[in-house]
C-alpha cells in the first residue's frame, strides 16, 4: 500500500526504536490478551491481569517502561470499510456520514488524531503491557435513516483493553458518553512501516461491539446489526517526534 520502509541507523536510532515500539504496541491493541481468549473477554482479562500484576509489582517493584510517549500527534486513523459492512448499511437503508474533520471517500473513512499518550512495558512484566489512549476529538461517524441520525464521535482507542470508546448522540442529543463502540483485533496486523518522520501500522480489524449493536438495533428498530460485524481494517499513521 505504501513503499518499503528504511530504518534510521543514526544517533536517533534509540529514540525511533522507543517511539516505534510504543506505536506498534498501541496498534497491536494488546494482542496477547485477544489471542488467548475471545475478543469479548479481552476487557475482563485485562482488568483481572492488571489487578494481579499490580499486586506483584508492589512487592517486587514496578518495572521500567521500554517506551513512554507523553503526547501523540497526527496524522490519522483510517478505516477501509469492509464490503459486508457497506452491504449491511444498504440493507438497513442507513446513510453514512462524517462529523467534524473526518472524511469518507469511497470506502476510506478517516479520523484525524488529536492527541493521546502511550506507555509500553516489556511483554510479560505487566499485563496489559500497553496503556494509554489515542484520541480523535470532535470528529466521528454518523448513520442516518429517515428522521433519525446517530452520531458516534470523540473516538478514543484504549490499547490496554483492545477497545474503542466514544460518545453517542441521537438526533443531536447525548445518549451515552464514553460508550464501548468497537472491539479491536490486532492478530491481523501487518509489520510496522517507518517512512521519514511517520510510523504506519495497518491491519487491525475493527468490529461492532455488543453494546453498540444493541444501541443501533434499538434506535433504528431492527435486529440486523450483529455484535462482531467487521467494520473494516484500520491503518494508523502517527508523526514521530523530532
Amino acid at each position: 500500500m505504501r513503499s518499503t520502509t528504511s530504518t534510521h541507523r543514526t544517533t536517533g536510532t534509540r529514540r525511533v526504536r522507543r517511539v516505534v515500539g510504543g506505536l506498534a504496541a498501541t496498534a497491536l491493541v494488546a494482542l496477547p490478551i485477544s489471542a488467548c481468549g475471545t475478543e469479548e473477554d479481552a476487557g475482563d482479562a485485562a482488568a483481572a491481569a492488571t489487578s494481579s500484576e499490580s499486586s506483584e509489582s508492589s512487592e517486587a517493584g514496578a518495572p521500567e517502561p521500554v517506551a513512554a510517549i507523553e503526547s501523540l500527534t497526527g496524522e490519522d486513523t483510517q478505516i477501509t470499510l469492509d464490503q459486508g459492512f457497506l452491504d449491511a448499511l444498504t440493507q438497513l437503508e442507513l446513510a453514512p456520514g462524517t462529523i467534524g474533520e473526518a472524511t469518507l471517500e469511497g470506502a476510506e473513512l478517516s479520523f484525524p488524531i488529536t492527541g493521546g499518550n502511550v506507555t509500553v512495558f516489556e511483554p510479560g512484566t505487566v499485563s496489559p503491557y500497553v496503556i494509554g489512549q489515542l484520541q480523535h476529538v470532535s470528529s466521528g461517524l454518523s448513520l442516518s435513516a429517515g428522521d433519525t441520525t446517530v452520531q458516534l464521535e470523540n473516538l478514543n482507542v484504549d490499547p490496554g483493553v483492545s477497545r474503542v470508546y466514544g460518545d453517542v448522540l441521537v438526533n443531536g442529543k447525548v445518549a451515552v458518553e464514553s460508550a464501548f463502540l468497537f472491539q479491536l483485533d490486532g492478530r491481523t496486523l501487518n509489520p510496522l512501516e517507518v517512512q521519514g518522520d511517520q510510523a504506519i501500522l495497518e491491519g487491525t480489524e475493527v468490529k461492532i461491539s455488543e453494546p453498540a449493536a444493541g444501541l443501533l438495533n434499538d434506535t433504528f428498530g431492527t435486529d440486523a446489526v450483529k455484535a462482531g460485524l467487521l467494520v473494516g481494517i484500520a491503518e494508523i499513521t502517527v508523526d514521530l517526534p523530532a
